[in-house]
């Protein structure tokens, strides 16, 4: 193993099952995908601690464990087709691409998008779509998904991404204003999409036309 291998064993361990993650492909698919090649290289060093980083254009990389927190939200079996919402550095849907059968996602800040793009493709993670677009509309060309992640906070749940669920399909994403959100898990019960509330969050906020028009909203 190279240091970086042990840092993301002790990553794993500590940050995450230590926090009471247990499914099993979440923590090795944790353990597989290389974290500092997601983030810009004079924080490589950082990689693997606990906290979110810096990525660019005022965006950041979640800290480790609420990866795998919301990851596990999904309960994803192998075979589904997701729709991420905000691909930042790529590493989220790194993570998405070893648990279900396809991966869309989207970035609105085309810089991120090409980055993204790229760093995904050399990695070998080919499963994953990267679109360029608001993703606060969901994907509607690749519509129905089984599970929908987005990692920026909304003021509300946007409403296209409930309407690009499958009837069975699962919603995780933070809800709430400046400084805390909750990550919510929405899920139909009788034919009604209704949601719970998991844990307290910071995180930035979701631009486009269902997201912030301006953070002092």
């Amino acid at each position: 193993m190279d240091e970086f291998e042990i840092r993301r064993s002790r990553m794993v361990t500590e940050q995450i099952q230590h926090r009471g993650i247990t499914d099993t492909a979440v923590l090795e698919a944790m353990r597989a995908v290389p974290r500092h090649f997601f983030v810009p290289h004079e924080l490589r060093e950082n990689a693997y601690s606990d906290c979110p980083l810096p990525i660019g254009s005022g965006q950041t990389i979640s800290q480790p464990y609420i990866v795998a927190y919301m990851t596990s939200l999904l309960n994803l079996k192998g075979d589904e087709k997701v729709l991420e919402v905000g691909t930042g550095s790529g590493y989220q849907a790194a993570i998405l691409s070893l648990l279900a059968h396809q991966v869309h996602t989207t970035e609105l800040i085309p810089q991120l998008s090409a980055r993204s793009a790229e760093t995904l493709r050399d990695l070998g993670y080919d499963n994953v779509i990267v679109h360029q677009s608001d993703g606060s509309l969901g994907w509607k060309p690749c519509a129905p998904y089984d599970a929908i992640l987005v990692t920026a906070s909304a003021p509300k749940v946007p409403a296209p991404l409930l309407e690009q669920l499958t009837p069975e399909g699962r919603l995780v994403l933070p809800v709430g204003g400046r400084g805390m959100q909750w990550i919510e898990l929405w899920q139909q019960e009788n034919g009604k999409w209704l949601p719970e509330e998991m844990l307290p969050v910071a995180f930035v906020p979701l631009r486009g036309a269902h997201g912030w028009q301006s953070w002092e909203d």
